[in-house]
C-alpha cells in the first residue's frame, strides 16, 4: 500500500505522535531525566529553526507528541529530520523513530483546546505521574501557570487566549479543564485522527479544507460503491 502523504493546510495546527525504536526506559526504570532534557531542548531549538510554531508538547519514555503550526508547509518534517539526527548521534546509533510520524489536521475554535488538554494529560495516562502539572517535560505546568521557569518558548494558540483576560484567568481555565478531562468519544476522536492521519473538525472545517490539501482528509467509505439500481425506463 502507498504511504498516504502528508497533510498540511495554511495556519492550520498540526498534532504530532513519533514513537521511540527503544524507549529511554522500561516502566520499572528510574526516569531517564538527562535524555528528556536533551530531546526537550532539542524540540525548542529544532522548531525556531524550522519555523514550527509549537503550542503544547509532552516528552514521554516511549513518544514525542506535539501541537504546532508549520508557518512552511515542510516545517514539521524538517524539524523531525533534525531531531532524529541530534537523537542519533547523542542518545543511540541507527534507527530513531519507529516507522513514520503520525500527524493529523486540527479544527481551531473546536478542537485545538481538546487536543491540548489530551497532550497535557499524557503523562498521566501512561503511569508517570498523578498529576499532568508535576511531569517537567510536557506543556501542563506552563498551561496552568505552575511552572516555575522564569519563561517559557511555548507559543500560546489563540484559541488558549479565548481562556480569559488575563494569564491568571487563562491558566486557571485551563487548569479546570485539565482536571476535568476529556470525555471518551474526544479521546477516541482524537486518536482516530492521529491514528489515521486524518484532519480533526467538524464538516465545514473538512469541507473548507478539501480544496487546498493535497489528499484526501477523511477515510474512504469501506466496500464498493452502491449501484445505481433504478431501472431504466
Amino acid at each position: 500500500m502507498a504511504r498516504l502523504a502528508r497533510l498540511y493546510a495554511p495556519n492550520t495546527p498540526q498534532l504530532v505522535q513519533a514513537y521511540f525504536v527503544e524507549a529511554l526506559a522500561g516502566a520499572d526504570e528510574p526516569t531517564p531525566v538527562e535524555p528528556l532534557d536533551m530531546l526537550s531542548d532539542w524540540l525548542r531549538n529544532c522548531a525556531h529553526e524550522h519555523h514550527v510554531v509549537v503550542h503544547g508538547w509532552a516528552l514521554l519514555t516511549d513518544r514525542l507528541v506535539f501541537l504546532a503550526t508549520p508557518t512552511q508547509r515542510p516545517g514539521i518534517a524538517r524539524l523531525m529530520q533534525a531531531i532524529g539526527r541530534r537523537y542519533a548521534t547523542r542518545l543511540k546509533t541507527g534507527r530513531v523513530f519507529e516507522g513514520r510520524y503520525r500527524s493529523a489536521l486540527v479544527q481551531p475554535g473546536n478542537w485545538v483546546l481538546p487536543v491540548l488538554v489530551w497532550l497535557d494529560t499524557q503523562p498521566v495516562q501512561r503511569g508517570l505521574v498523578d498529576h499532568a502539572e508535576n511531569w517537567p517535560w510536557s506543556s501542563a505546568a506552563y498551561h496552568t501557570g505552575l511552572n516555575l521557569k522564569p519563561h517559557t518558548w511555548a507559543t500560546d494558540h489563540p484559541d488558549y487566549w479565548e481562556l480569559g483576560n488575563t494569564p491568571f484567568e487563562r491558566q486557571a481555565t485551563f487548569r479546570n479543564q485539565l482536571n476535568k478531562g476529556l470525555s471518551a468519544s474526544q479521546r477516541q476522536h482524537i486518536e482516530k485522527a492521529l491514528f489515521g492521519q486524518w484532519a480533526l473538525g467538524d464538516d465545514t472545517f473538512l469541507n473548507n479544507l478539501a480544496p487546498i490539501v493535497s489528499r484526501r482528509i477523511t477515510p474512504a467509505k469501506r466496500g464498493r460503491p452502491r449501484k445505481n439500481t433504478t431501472a431504466a425506463s
